[in-house]
């Protein structure tokens, strides 16, 4: 891959014709996902796949079933943007941008109001600040620790015997604040399988306090980037889809977050958009 290259004549071209399109592949440890945009800088396509078998051939699999739901032709995608922690090893992008730069610009188009962005990703939590034109004031990252990530709710799931559905629904029903002491994802573990133990209804509550841990963390590195740069909160990733951590968060941040049908997609919305914007010049 030659990050950054510049537009190619057979590019520009095909941009002559009026008809083209861009795509966005963010390549996440979780899942792959894709936005395809088309000429006008609006949304054409969207898919996402398990990450599974390398990098390269989940954004392979990813895009071609983008460009299949659009009904466009692969050709006729002239720029590519990758991001996520698999971008280097996907050989089809024109350009690389890191999925923090990627994250706030998918959030300024789907909501200019936003101004701190917070993103449980598979392996880590970032908090990002943003400018109103959606550029990256500062940013907090937890990187080093499986706590609070999607990782940490899939093994919770797991060892409560629960789908991760199943989990973020329950996380609203309960009657007993039981509190989960550690963070650390194998200490919480053993903490839950010793309350199923105990009681297998007190294991089930226990994912109110699992989800009270993650919104605890993710919250404080949040709000020390609100403060400084007040606005509305949005969170992304495929844990915005999960109630019980909305809610708890919400409780933290004594604020309203912005949810929508788009969360998952953020990242690769935004590298798109980099890819339509260097069209556009």
């Amino acid at each position: 891959m030659d990050p950054g290259k510049g537009i190619s004549e057979e590019a520009v071209k095909k941009m002559e014709s009026g008809i083209y399109y861009v795509a966005g592949i963010d390549s996440g440890s979780t899942s792959t996902d894709v936005v395809i945009l088309d000429q006008d800088g609006k949304i054409k396509s969207t898919m996402i796949i398990p990450t599974g078998g390398g990098a390269m051939m989940s954004a392979e699999k990813s895009l071609d079933l983008a460009v299949e739901k659009a009904g466009i032709k692969e050709e006729e995608i002239v720029r590519i943007v990758t991001t996520g922690y698999g971008r280097a090893y996907i050989e089809s992008g024109d350009d690389s941008i890191t999925e923090i730069t990627c994250h706030a610009k998918g959030a300024h188009y789907l909501n200019p109001n936003v101004r701190t962005v917070i993103d449980i990703g598979g392996q880590d939590i970032k908090a990002i600040s943003i400018d109103e034109n959606g550029a990256v004031k500062n940013f907090l990252m937890n990187d080093k620790c499986a706590a609070g990530t999607g990782r940490f709710l899939e093994m919770m799931a797991r060892t409560l015997g629960l789908s991760l559905e199943e989990m973020s629904t329950k996380g609203l029903e309960w009657k007993e604040n039981i509190v989960i002491s550690s963070m650390c994802t194998v200490f919480a573990e053993s903490e839950v399988v010793s309350l199923v133990a105990q009681n297998k209804r007190c294991g089930r509550y226990s994912i109110h306090g699992l989800n009270v841990s993650v919104a605890s963390k993710v919250g404080a590195l949040a709000a020390r980037l609100g403060k400084k740069n007040p606005g509305e909160y949005m969170m992304t990733g495929g844990v915005a889809k999960n109630p019980g951590i909305i809610k708890a968060l919400e409780e933290k941040l004594d604020a309203k977050l912005y949810i929508c049908d788009e969360a998952q997609l953020c990242g690769a919305l935004g590298a798109a958009l980099f890819a339509y914007e260097k069209c556009s010049v």
